[in-house]
């Protein structure tokens, strides 16, 4: 079987977010099960310079201008890139530029992406085409619905990774996709009298997957879907809606191996733990105390991902003599939040504004506890992480979280479900209460963690979607 993944990111070559980790780790899992893989991305400055190898497959003059196709590998991947410098070649992230602003021709940009995943199943690259195109949030959204005017010439999955994020774009935009009007419509890519890319993939995909079970099933209610339920539901009656849960990439996330830390342990050495939050104590500008328990932050400040509610609930873990330890960027409100109780609160709490690949390594090594306090989730790879470095996960029962792997998940839930939140509101106090002097020297908790995390990674990740691509390509 083969098949393209047709995304916008791919660790380490370009990460906005979860989407590229799982880009960076899913395609070699199914290699090394056998499938033939590819990957199609936006030929974004980053992501050239990190494929030096890559060269000419094919020219065309599109919608959108002339591109080339490009082909090189990286880790063994096959990588296709959309050589098209006025649309990918500029400053900021892929997504707006260093304003803050999206792109005004993001429609464009974005459909060219799907078209071209769809031209692959159309003999774009006249050595190889797909059996299944795997499409990957909105900015893929449209492969599907290409393939669907195409006549199908490849079976589509589409990958729901946030259905909060959705792709809309003026209904105007038809006029210059080169997808028919008659695909303008509820039973098609209109939502709320607009194009929705995220639509487009939902409709006309052969199968879609969440990267969580629990997520498969929230985004099927009307708190989750953003107005979506009822196409969803229809989907999961159809049989063409299910969850894989994500997992962890142990050549990147591994305590025993991770360069990035300042010590490395193993389950049998988590007493190296502590010279890591020694470090990031000192790191963050925080008093360096091996008694006190270090709450961390990795995140887009952003309320969905419940950070309001961290800010809420800090005069509280601070008053029992906690310290937090914070990494992200996002919400201008919530970011001076941040920095107003670091600078109210010296020595206890530390922040840094922006993200940063390698200091995420040294805040899951070093801190005693990950919060994750996000009113949804659809998979969530933070907690995962914490698990793999015996950093307990303080969490909201949403989205990835309840499930784990089949068997090990009574083990997990024995071993955190004391830090799981069900109540509307952060309570680390309830870590404190449950926990004790245990939080900072509980070698017994978190060698559950660190164990137990040890065996849901992306071999078996990488098997299910295998099974999902082959039904879509016998049905």
């Amino acid at each position: 079987m083969q098949v393209l993944h047709v995304c916008s990111e791919m660790f380490p070559l370009l990460k906005t977010g979860g989407l590229a980790d799982v880009i960076g780790a899913l395609p070699a899992a199914q290699i090394a099960d056998g499938v033939d893989v590819r990957v199609l991305l936006p030929g974004f400055p980053d992501i050239r310079r990190g494929i030096p190898d890559a060269h000419v497959v094919s020219r065309r003059d599109t919608f959108a201008g002339k591109i080339s196709l490009l082909f090189g590998h990286y880790n063994g991947v096959g990588i296709y890139l959309i050589d098209a410098p006025h649309l990918y070649e500029r400053p900021g992230s892929p997504y707006h530029d260093t304003n803050l602003y999206a792109y005004t021709d993001n429609v464009l940009r974005f459909a060219l992406l799907g078209w071209v995943g769809c031209e692959m199943a159309c003999g774009l690259d006249p050595f190889w085409r797909p059996d299944v195109v795997h499409a990957h949030d909105w900015h893929a959204g449209l492969a599907p619905a290409y393939l669907a005017a195409r006549g199908r010439p490849a079976k589509s999955v589409f990958t729901v990774h946030n259905l909060a994020y959705q792709g809309m774009f003026y209904a105007k935009h038809m006029d210059d996709i080169e997808l028919p009007w008659s695909f303008f419509n509820m039973h098609g890519l209109e939502f709320n009298g607009q194009l929705s890319f995220l639509k487009a993939g939902l409709y006309y995909a052969d199968h879609i997957t969440a990267v969580s079970p629990t997520y498969a099933r929230e985004i099927t209610e009307p708190q989750f879907a953003y107005g979506m339920e009822g196409l969803l539901r229809q989907r999961h009656l159809e049989g063409r809606l299910s969850g894989i849960l994500n997992g962890v990439d142990e050549k990147i996330w591994n305590p025993e191996s991770d360069l990035l830390l300042a010590s490395r342990y193993t389950r049998d050495t988590l007493e190296e733990k502590a010279e890591n939050k020694r470090q990031l104590q000192i790191a963050m500008g925080l008093k360096v105390n091996d008694k006190v328990p270090l709450f961390a932050v990795v995140s887009r400040l952003t309320n969905q991902k419940g950070l309001d509610l961290v800010l809420e609930a800090l005069p509280g873990l601070l008053e029992q003599g906690g310290q937090l330890a914070l990494l992200g960027a996002g919400d201008p409100v919530l970011q001076e939040g941040f920095l107003a109780a670091a600078a109210e609160h010296p020595g206890q709490v530390g922040v840094q504004i922006g993200y940063h690949e390698a200091f995420s390594h040294r805040i899951m090594g070093g801190a005693d506890v990950i919060l994750v306090p996000s009113r949804f989730e659809p998979c969530g790879l933070t907690q995962l992480y914490g698990l793999k470095y015996g950093t307990l996960p303080l969490v909201r029962r949403t989205g990835g979280w309840p499930i784990r792997s089949p068997t090990v998940r009574w083990k997990i839930w024995r071993t955190v479900s004391p830090a799981v939140l069900s109540s509307k509101t952060v309570t680390p106090g309830r870590c404190y209460a449950r926990f004790g002097v245990l939080l900072c020297c509980g070698h017994g908790l978190r060698f559950g963690g660190l164990y137990n995390g040890r065996r849901w990674r992306w071999i078996l990740a990488g098997k299910l979607p295998r099974n999902h691509t082959a039904s879509c390509t016998i049905a």
